[in-house]
């Protein structure tokens, strides 16, 4: 539909038809009555592109655009906005051609749209997560983890080939802290009844007594340094910690429903990283500090004014020279076109180090490589008070809602009332965390996440599972037994101008990385659904009716599932 109005107006406009692809869009639903389907942005193709079009000219040239154009089989009006010529489609036409196209795409819709036809398919790595080793996952990587996984998610559906990787941090002077730590107060047997509680106990006793105890500190380096020259003993007990981490942190990563394609670490590179001094100091970018310390001189002038630190006086590998041979390795391994990094904000300064000193080595690709940088959660508290673990919050989220869902009068009875908690409360932390910009802090709030009225993640759920009863209770809908003349409610036709939107939302949240689009979009269509829901009821109306109606909600259940899916979010089919 929107491909015939491009032809249309490349015509008149004597543009070819794919320039007018971006300037054609689907108009947002209107709280009061439908309005137009589609609008063109006329100072995006006029000849005078120039800033001095003033706004009279341009409304002049919009009016002059408008009166070229006619109705006729496919659009029943033309009129014009500020700076916009605004086509209303023939409401049956936009019924079914909106219908057909849900249904034969499926869970491609939006992704066939011809806003993606000039998108050339590219090898991204991602890597997310990236917890610490010996640490019990810290609530602070939800939001790489799951953002990231969304990243990824979008650019594999729109047929990109993705790489996950987790990044894990394996190595570096905490392990000699916490290597040191396990000597003076570890103990063997809760170890291995409760791996990674005991070891954080450790590692919070260790650090109280390194404070005020400087012997403690010199401990932990000479351990680090042991670790570094692959001393036996110290290597197999670093190894202990690192398979009993990775054993916890995969069952969690099933709760999230989250994957990876690769485990890597900084431990991985500990060798490189001596390549890549040797590589520095080759190129002459290596530089001695009084200290003893290895810089790599950032200024602009080349004064030291600016410098990151690359090796320590001991000749022990840093964070950032690991990542540069990680970064190097993964080029060389994947030869991949973007590599995307998922961390807090507050890398910021540590990425933007990275990738210049990548630059200053030769490295061209490293114009190709990403910060996708994200603000803190605030207030994130269990009924047990402030929160340090990922798994506190989900059971808090599934308890809190296996709650809720025993005392609300419309849930169903479940096959597994737990399970289905787990879904709902997962999907209220990703809608609370997806709502807004990613690099925005929020304060986290338990009874706003888990409302089920209003835009939350347990709407979006309750929304899908109550069209998935529908369509239980009146079947299936057959798209071609339907009489479009029976969708021209005002209700009917704002569901078919939102899910008309679909693929543009998805270009956005493709070009910025923001989920914030696609939630906003899922929101605003369930909200939609259930005013619907109340005016075009399915049971009792006549067949035709029923019908036509059944069809609709099948097609809004269909792309809220798509959504959802790529937010990470598992979509219920009761509640």
């Amino acid at each position: 539909m929107k491909r015939f109005q491009q032809y249309k107006l490349s015509r008149v406009l004597n543009l070819p038809a794919e320039h007018l692809i971006k300037s054609i869009s689907a108009v947002p639903v209107s709280k009061n009555r439908p309005g137009a389907d589609f609008q063109l942005f006329v100072g995006s193709v006029v000849e005078n592109k120039s800033s001095d079009c003033s706004k009279p000219d341009l409304q002049l040239q919009t009016q002059r655009l408008a009166e070229k154009l006619k109705c006729d089989s496919v659009v029943s009006e033309i009129s014009t906005g500020p700076g916009t010529v605004n086509f209303t489609v023939n409401r049956e036409l936009l019924a079914k051609t909106v219908l057909q196209q849900v249904f034969k795409d499926g869970s491609e819709y939006g992704i066939k749209s011809e806003v993606f036809s000039t998108l050339t398919r590219k090898k991204i790595v991602i890597e997310f997560s990236s917890p610490n080793i010996a640490k019990k996952f810290h609530v602070g990587h939800l939001r790489s983890t799951i953002i990231g996984n969304f990243v990824a998610n979008l650019k594999e559906a729109l047929g990109h080939e993705v790489t996950r990787i987790n990044y894990l941090g394996d190595w570096g002077m905490q392990f000699g802290l916490l290597g040191a730590g396990f000597q003076q107060f570890g103990n063997e047997k809760e170890l291995k009844s409760n791996p990674l509680q005991h070891l954080f106990e450790v590692y919070v006793q260790v650090n109280k007594a390194a404070e005020e105890d400087e012997s403690i500190k010199n401990l932990a380096q000479d351990f680090f340094r042991k670790l570094e020259a692959r001393d036996e003993q110290t290597l197999s007990m670093w190894q202990h910690f690192r398979d009993f981490s990775i054993e916890e942190y995969v069952r969690i990563y099933k709760r999230l429903g989250v994957h990876f394609d690769d485990y890597s670490g900084e431990s991985f590179y500990q060798e490189k990283s001596q390549e890549v001094l040797k590589m520095l100091d080759s190129k002459g970018l290596l530089h001695k500090t009084i200290k003893g310390t290895k810089v790599v001189d950032l200024s602009e002038k080349r004064d030291l004014s600016l410098c990151s630190t690359v090796m320590r006086s001991d000749g022990t590998s840093l964070y950032i020279t690991r990542d540069i041979a990680a970064a190097i390795d993964r080029m060389n391994k994947y030869n991949c076109d973007t590599m995307i990094y998922v961390t807090d904000k507050s890398q910021f300064t540590h990425f933007e180090h990275l990738f210049q000193i990548l630059k200053l080595m030769g490295y061209e690709w490293a114009e190709r490589c990403q910060h996708l940088s994200f603000g803190l959660v605030q207030g994130m508290k269990t009924r047990k008070g402030e929160v340090v673990f990922l798994e506190d919050v989900l059971n808090e989220a599934c308890s809190r809602m296996l709650q809720n869902m025993a005392s609300a009068k419309t849930t169903k009875e479940l096959e597994n009332p737990l399970e289905t908690a787990e879904k709902i409360g997962l999907a209220a932390l990703i809608i609370q965390d997806f709502r807004g910009l990613l690099s925005s802090d929020y304060k986290f709030s338990w009874d706003r996440v888990l409302q089920s009225r209003g835009d939350t993640g347990v709407f979006l759920q309750y929304t899908h599972a109550r069209l998935h009863s529908l369509e239980q209770m009146c079947g299936n809908g057959k798209l071609t037994d339907i009489n479009t003349a029976c969708l021209q409610d005002p209700q009917a036709i704002s569901i078919l101008q939102h899910l008309l939107r679909y693929d543009e939302v998805l270009y956005k949240s493709s070009e910025d990385l923001q989920p914030k689009h696609i939630v906003s979009y899922l929101l605003t269509l369930s909200h939609l659904a259930a005013a619907a829901h109340k005016t075009l009821p399915v049971k009792g109306s006549a067949p035709e009716l029923a019908q036509a109606r059944l069809c609709l909600f099948q097609a809004v259940r269909s792309v809220l599932a798509n959504g959802m899916k790529l937010l990470g979010i598992t979509p219920v089919t009761q509640m």
